[in-house]
């Protein structure tokens, strides 16, 4: 949204939802604002491209453009007087036979996050990584991505990463002074054994990490070794021991379920193994004659819950009583439930009960990583009487190298160092300092060790404590081995030389070995070497490294039983009254605050909220009513003593009596980024109450907070179709399986107005669109006899937004910064629309992808005045960037609204590293041109050089788009719609297949499948008249 403080004046909550219960047939909304037609909305509306060009029209904005006109005349003048030293050109001999140039090499490796990896494939240019996408031989992987390891590259590139060895103060140092330090450091300690020693941890899966530093306890068998993960997996070890008396590892089959129950869990966007998850449930609800049915519970809206079938909004602590109600029903012994259940709540829970036993052995119960360890016990206990185990639930030991409870550990070193008690700490990689539980206070008792050092990828606000920081090698830049969630092994090797004076932890524990040359790709293979089993070790480590995935790795199921200490488990207290209850989520798009400097990830909108560049304090329409708040009210979070201040936003499906703040913002040292960005949530974090605690004060402050939200940005409604007569328009489009059953072609029927039969537009290109079955598709003479088409099937669409930093990557897409997302310019070529429908409280979410539609008879080519915009005889909307002048008549005729204008120079590099990251088949746009979606053709022509070459035509899936190959849920699919055999002809030959606004005459090349719901006829009450 354009305003700028997004406050939603005047909103009254109390007649929106009576306005709602009245409502009869369909009615969709994106957000408040457009529910209740506000003034807001009618302004934002009116301008196209919000703002005009506003460029400096501030104050502050000029004072700005002055001071930075300065300086460049300056550093103009002093450039002019330097001398450019002499340099030799020194051309390759005999290149290397791999190295083709304008030809991309892909190298097999990993991308790790919370000890968790994704295999990954990632393309090189001339040596330089440029783009990583999923391994589908990776079991955790199966060729998909998330946005975080998407966005590695940007990492990998950014120049605010740590580059140089330092002492505190920010003194430049070397490694060979480091390690003589430390080592003399290290030599103090052997007469005791190492007792004053610690090492500092993230979670750690590699084996080769794992061995090194069991070789370093070796040297000093009293030293200790500490785990620490801000978003941690305590609760789920705590319910495994608490259910089986063991610590096992649980891994869920979720194609194998029919019914599935998620106890506040988002298991298809976190947790170990999500992208397979994701990936088996999407592959489930396209088998319309047995799909699967989800419900869920839980407090804050998550991805999980807007896929779901039956979704309750109910506070944390009420989850423990859904998960004891439910097991009594099905008769596990529990204790009684701390807090009673509504009726309609009992009823909903019956109605699941009756339908998880109908589904014996397929059903499937999940707890989320942040429930306390009862509702994990619960689940495994449900699981068991529901005879899921070995077919939707397997167990398997852990794969950490050492599995401990990480809130113990980080609070026994604070101890430790609080009491004099440590004398040389190690931290390798994490950031305690940020993001340790603050009743520790860790960050100044980090000075009472004698001896400290800090390997990370950042100078954060842990190595500003510690004597010495350690630049680190990015995942991309070292050698290693993590494991995946089944246990299966990936080699993790180097794309590209460090480009810092970084090393790895494999090398740093090297070093303080007394063995500093010992490399990375050494170590890894030596432990191999011991393990791999086989005579022939060239040939294994070979495969190992080429495919991603070290066969036979994968851990066996282990069998498990209850142990009977369920019955005498506790639940948690229920906050009383109108108490509220706070809590913490990881950020969604920057986690535990470790890609706060990550731009892609800044300006990603969040799946639900739309978000981007803050965190917000989110509270349920009924609390914000209650407490008289509204969007961008600034208000004090009172907790346990201490405080914070955070914007207001009002989440549709939030729980009533909870308010929930993401994790990862307010750093002070992440870089130029991120520095500023949001408040720090981890100030009222505290390692009693990780998760949840009940105690919430909310104090108004009477001041406004700018945010930048995009969830009415590019609006393809228009001014006089808000309301009720724009639900015609049928933008996304919903049945029920039964409705399927019943007119598989609903969605078809839902159109505006009947197709124009006469057209202004010559069929230069003959008609492709599959929704017409009486018109041909012919190709003009001499063409290539390829028409390319997309399908974005909506019933396999989660939201994740992984597609949005795909095409970001592939496509050179610049970031713009908060103020520019606020005036409505971000430039990201994919917009992800979530929609509500329902009522304030608990409403249905769906999600639409939209970018450009490559219209067969686009109104954007036939107003631009110097055809910049123009169609090739394949059907591609192209747009040649030299030609455009940039009038904008483009975008203000596209009616599905997703061109974007460059107001500013965003293709100027800011730094020097960032040059190299560009994808070089891809031109960088310059200030003042149009740019959108362009099914990228860079990897069509790719795919067609290659064909012609080897004398055969493009075969179906040889080319996929950027977002295409992310996606973990398969709901994007390219192709030539011409081939009647390809996947996207069959999808548009589907009865669900709809395009949006064709009553325009426009013929999207770009058509969805609408969204089936699976109801349980119990719960399913209101009829939605063919919605």
């Amino acid at each position: 949204m354009m305003i700028h403080s997004r406050k939603t004046d005047g909103l009254d909550l109390a007649s929106l939802r009576e306005r709602l219960a009245g409502q009869r047939g369909p009615r969709y909304w994106r957000s408040l604002e457009e529910l209740a037609e506000t003034e807001e909305f009618q302004s934002f509306l009116d301008r196209e491209f919000p703002h005009g060009a506003p460029e400096l029209v501030d104050a502050t904005s000029r004072r700005n453009f002055l001071k930075l006109m300065g300086a460049s005349l300056a550093l103009a003048g002093v450039s002019g007087c330097t001398h450019q030293a002499s340099e030799k050109i020194v051309p390759y001999v005999r290149a290397p036979e791999s190295l083709v140039p304008g030809k991309p090499l892909y190298y097999a490796t990993a991308i790790s996050r919370s000890g968790s990896p994704i295999g990954v494939l990632a393309e090189s240019h001339m040596g330089r990584p440029t783009m990583v996408e999923g391994n589908e031989k990776h079991p955790d992987s199966l060729g998909a991505i998330d946005y975080f390891a998407q966005a590695a590259v940007l990492t990998l590139y950014d120049p605010d990463r740590s580059q140089v060895v330092t002492r505190r103060g920010g003194q430049i140092s070397t490694w060979d002074a480091f390690l003589t330090e430390a080592v003399a450091a290290l030599d103090a300690q052997r007469p005791n054994k190492g007792r004053g020693v610690r090492i500092l941890t993230e979670t750690v899966t590699s084996r080769s990490l794992g061995r090194q530093i069991r070789a370093f306890l070796e040297d000093f068998p009293e030293a200790t070794w500490h785990q620490y993960e801000p978003a941690g997996r305590d609760t789920v070890r705590a319910g495994a021991r608490l259910a089986f008396g063991r610590d096992v590892a649980t891994r869920y089959h979720v194609a194998k379920a029919d019914v599935i129950f998620a106890l506040g869990s988002d298991f298809l966007a976190e947790g170990p193994g999500h992208l397979r998850s994701a990936r088996e449930f999407a592959a489930r609800r396209e088998t319309l004659e047995s799909m699967n049915r989800l419900y869920v519970v839980e407090t804050t809206p998550t991805i999980t819950g807007s896929m779901a079938d039956h979704r309750l909004a109910a506070s944390s602590y009420r989850i423990a009583d859904f998960a004891s109600f439910l097991a009594r029903e099905l008769e596990v012994k529990v204790s009684a439930p701390g807090g009673a259940l509504s009726e309609p709540e009992a009823r909903w829970v019956r109605a699941l009960a009756k339908d998880l036993r109908k589904s014996q052995g397929k059903a499937l119960v999940i707890a989320g990583e942040e429930q306390p360890p009862l509702v994990h016990a619960l689940a495994h206990a449900l699981n068991q009487v529901l005879g899921s185990v070995g077919t939707t639930v397997v167990y398997t030991d852990p794969v950490e190298e050492q599995p401990v409870n990480q809130a113990e550990s980080i609070r026994t070193l604070a101890n430790d160092l609080e009491a004099g008690k440590v004398d040389v700490l190690l931290v390798l990689g994490g950031n305690p300092a940020y993001d340790a539980p603050v009743d520790l206070n860790f960050g100044p008792r980090i000075a009472k060790a004698k001896f400290s050092a800090h390997l990370g990828l950042y100078e954060d606000e842990t190595a500003a404590l510690c004597r010495w920081h350690l630049p680190e090698t990015h995942e991309l830049e070292a050698w290693g081995d993590v494991r995946a969630s089944d246990g299966t092994v990936t080699i993790q090797q180097p794309l590209i030389a460090p480009l810092y004076d970084g090393r790895s932890a494999l090398e740093l524990i090297a070093g303080l070995l007394r063995h500093p040359d010992r490399s990375g790709y050494e170590i890894v293979r030596e432990t191999w070497k011991d393990q791999a089993g086989t005579a022939d070790f060239e040939t294994f480590w070979r495969t190992a490294v080429h495919d991603g995935v070290v066969e036979g790795t994968g851990l066996p199921p282990r069998s498990v039983s209850l142990t009977g200490e369920l019955a005498q488990a506790g639940v948690p207290r229920v906050p009383q009254g109108e108490e509220l209850e706070i809590v913490f989520r990881t950020d969604p798009t920057i986690w535990d605050g470790r890609y706060a400097n990550n731009g892609w990830l800044q300006e990603l909108p969040k799946p639900l909220t739309k978000m981007t560049w803050d965190n917000v304090a989110q509270f349920a329409p009924a609390a914000a009513e209650r407490l008289g708040l509204n969007n961008g009210d600034l208000v004090e979070l009172r907790y346990k003593g201490r405080s914070v201040e955070a914007p207001v936003w009002i989440s549709p499906g939030h729980a009533e009596s909870s308010v929930t703040v993401t994790l990862g913002y307010g750093r002070t040292r992440a870089g130029r980024v991120g520095n500023g960005a949001g408040f720090s949530a981890y100030r009222l974090r505290t390692s009693e109450a990780p998760w949840f605690d009940a105690g919430l004060e909310i104090r108004k402050t009477g001041r406004t907070f700018p945010l930048a939200n995009t969830e009415l940005h590019r609006n393809v409604l228009s001014l006089n179709e808000t309301g009720e007569a724009a639900e015609e328009r049928h933008l996304v489009r919903v049945g029920t399986i039964g409705e399927y059953h019943a007119e598989p072609h609903f969605a078809q029927h839902m159109e505006h107005a009947p197709k124009p039969k006469d057209s202004l537009y010559p069929e230069i290109l003959g008609s492709v669109d599959r929704l017409d079955v009486e018109q041909g598709a012919t190709m003009p003479p001499g063409g290539s006899g390829y028409a390319w088409g997309m399908a974005i099937n909506l019933n396999a669409c989660i939201g994740c937004g992984v597609c949005v930093v795909a095409c970001q990557a592939e496509n050179n897409i610049p970031i713009v910064g908060k103020e520019e997302v606020s005036h409505g310019r971000e430039m990201q070529w994919i917009d992800i629309d979530r929609y509500y429908h329902g009522d304030l409280d608990n409403p249905e979410v769906y999600h639409q992808p939209r970018t450009c539609m490559h219209c067969e008879n686009a109104p954007c080519e036939v107003v631009c005045p110097v055809a910049a915009t123009v169609h090739d005889d394949e059907g591609i909307n192209n747009m040649v960037y030299n030609r455009c002048v940039g009038t904008r008549y483009c975008g203000n005729n596209c009616p599905y609204k997703v061109r974007h204008f460059n107001f500013f120079h965003y293709s100027k590099p800011v730094a020097e590293s960032l040059v190299v990251l560009n994808n070089p088949d891809v031109t960088v746009r310059a200030r003042g041109v149009m740019e959108k979606c362009t099914f990228c053709i860079q990897r069509v022509n790719a795919a067609r050089t290659t064909a012609e070459i080897e004398g055969r035509s493009i075969r179906d899936g040889e080319v996929k788009t950027a977002c295409q190959s992310a996606c973990p849920t398969r709901a994007i699919v390219f192709g030539n719609v011409n081939d009647p055999n390809s996947q996207v002809s069959k999808l548009k030959d589907d009865p669900r297949n709809y395009g949006i606004l064709t009553e325009l005459n426009t013929r999207p090349r770009t058509t969805y499948l609408a969204r089936l719901r699976n109801p349980n006829p119990e719960l399913e009450t209101e009829s939605r008249d063919g919605v």
